[in-house]
This record gives C-alpha cells, sequence and structure tokens, in this order.
C-alpha cells in the first residue's frame, strides 16, 4: 500500500467519524423517534444500521458510476448537494408535521377527571383516551411507516465529503485502494452513528419525563424540525 493510499485511508476514517459526530441528523432523528415510538433497543439499532447504509450506498453508488463514465467532479458535487436539499426539506417536513401531530395528541389525550356519585358519595378518577381501541391500530401503523420514512430520507441524504475528497483520489491509485478507503469511511461513519445511538439510549431512558411522557411526540417532531433547519440554513 502506497503512503498516499494510507494517507486517504486515514483520512476516510477521520472524515467519517467527524463529518457524522458533527451531523446531528446522522443520530437524533433515531434517539427521538426511539422514545417517542417506545422502540426496543434492537428495533433502533437495526433502523439505524439499515439508515445508515442506504445513505452510504447512495453517494458509492453515484460516485461509482461518476468515475467509470469519467464525469466531472463538479457535476456529481452539483448532483450531491441537490440530493442533499431534498433530504434537508424532506427531514424539516417529516418532523414540522409529526411536531403539530405530537402537540394535537397531548392536548387530546390531557388526563381529565370522571366524577361518580355512589350512595350519595362522589369520587373522581383520572381517564385518558390512549387506551382506545381505535387510538391503539393508529399509532400501530404510523408506528410502521416512520422508520420507512427516515429509511428514505437517508437514502436521499448524501455523504458529502466522500467523492470528491476521498473516492475520486483513491480512484487514482487502484481499484483496491477505492475499494479500501470507500469501505474504511463507510464503516466509520455507520459505527459512529451506532455509537452515538446506543450511548444516548441508555441515557435518555433513565431520565424522568413524568408528566411530559405525552409530549414525548411533538419533542421528537421539535428536535427533527430543528435537525432540518439545521441542515437547510446552518450547513450541517
Amino acid at each position: 500500500m502506497s503512503e498516499e493510499l494510507i494517507l486517504l485511508t486515514i483520512t476516510a476514517a477521520s472524515i467519517g467519524f467527524i463529518h457524522t459526530l458533527i451531523g446531528p441528523d446522522h443520530y437524533l432523528p433515531f434517539i427521538v423517534m426511539s422514545k417517542a415510538g417506545n422502540w426496543s433497543r434492537f428495533k433502533t439499532i437495526m433502523i439505524t444500521l439499515l439508515s445508515g447504509v442506504g445513505h452510504v450506498l447512495s453517494s458509492v453508488v453515484l460516485g461509482v458510476i461518476g468515475i467509470a463514465m469519467g464525469l466531472a467532479i463538479g457535476f456529481l458535487e452539483d448532483i450531491e448537494s441537490s440530493r442533499g436539499d431534498l433530504a434537508a426539506w424532506a427531514l424539516f417536513g417529516f418532523g414540522f408535521a409529526y411536531f403539530i401531530w405530537g402537540i394535537h395528541r397531548a392536548i387530546r389525550n390531557k388526563p381529565h377527571k370522571h366524577i361518580h356519585v355512589h350512595d350519595g358519595q362522589a369520587h373522581a378518577h383520572d381517564h385518558a383516551h390512549t387506551l382506545e381501541h381505535a387510538h391503539v391500530h393508529t399509532e400501530e401503523g404510523r408506528s410502521n411507516l416512520v422508520p420507512w420514512i427516515l429509511f428514505t430520507v437517508f437514502i436521499l441524504g448524501p455523504c458529502e465529503p466522500l467523492i470528491p475528497i476521498l473516492m475520486y483520489p483513491a480512484a487514482t491509485e487502484s481499484v483496491s485502494g477505492l475499494i479500501i478507503v470507500t469501505a474504511v469511511f463507510g464503516l466509520t461513519t455507520i459505527t459512529t452513528m451506532l455509537g452515538i445511538v446506543w450511548l444516548a439510549l441508555l441515557g435518555i431512558n433513565r431520565l424522568p419525563f413524568g408528566k411530559m411522557e405525552r409530549y414525548t411526540h411533538a419533542m421528537a417532531g421539535g428536535a427533527i424540525t430543528l435537525c432540518g433547519f439545521a441542515m437547510l440554513f446552518l450547513g450541517l
């Protein structure tokens, strides 16, 4: 392995780690949706894994096609930029819609008291509509849809530094160099996503939400909306 290829491999690992760490859209949606949807740890990790693989592979496929066809880097960067904008708007739109639904759900399912009188004695008990049969089926359907939405958004989302900084230079070395550098970047990116999500789940499940529990859907939607906003206007 040449010195140039060794340097590119180290760079791929470093960029993969930093790129993922400073981009909260890589992990925050999975963390907050896991809490709001009461996903198991296994389900959360699997959804994160599949989304991460789709995220990396979409850019890898585009890069391989570009290299094979001799397309200019600038042209591929324009495509990646357009994909990034589309993914950001999709994440923003999904987050905002989920936030509105979460607020509606929290208000509608606000616990309230029912007063009953028996033998001249009045007593009250709290009641919430979250236990109603129709609501259970509605939320199950929505819960099954959310992972696919996140997966689709991550398929659209590009790995911006992969093609121009890593794949094209590695391709000038050798095909094996291209494979090694791409694999290192992909594995580092996905591993970092999984590590952050795993650690966050260990912490968030210990937080005492108490009366705020019914707002978890709204908080999840708000967090995802902010991720989309940061991608669109802050360049994260």
